[in-house]
């Protein structure tokens, strides 16, 4: 089964793709209405050393559909995205959303922002 997964951070880059993937994704342009863009740091050394960044992006949602945060769609197999739920670390938590076409993927978030 394929997953589409949005991205607008570092799984676009191809150094994470292949450190977490062992590929590079075919990607298309997509964007997400009623998220801004934040940032979270991160500790992780695995993530740290592949992605070479302390700082990185988390979506925050608002409500407000004229908020939107461009990206990435990336088409996985169910594999893949355990491989993304991996990289992702505990400061991400995945959750499904619409896209500007209507399409539901898969986005990861900031957990501490995500009501359990």
């Amino acid at each position: 089964m394929t997953q589409l997964l949005f991205s607008y951070g570092t799984l676009q880059l191809a150094s994470v793709q292949e450190a977490t993937f062992g590929k590079r994704m075919p990607m298309r342009a997509a964007s997400l209405p009623g998220y801004v863009l934040d940032t979270v740091a991160i500790t992780d050394p695995h993530v740290l050393a592949v992605s070479g960044s302390s700082e990185h992006p988390f979506a925050r949602a608002t409500g407000n559909a004229h908020d939107l945060v461009d990206g990435v769609v990336l088409e996985l197999t169910d594999d893949d995205l355990a491989a993304a739920d991996e990289y992702e670390v505990d400061d991400y938590t995945r959750v499904a959303v619409t896209l500007s076409t209507g399409e539901t993927a898969w986005l990861y978030v900031d957990g501490a922002s995500v009501e359990v």
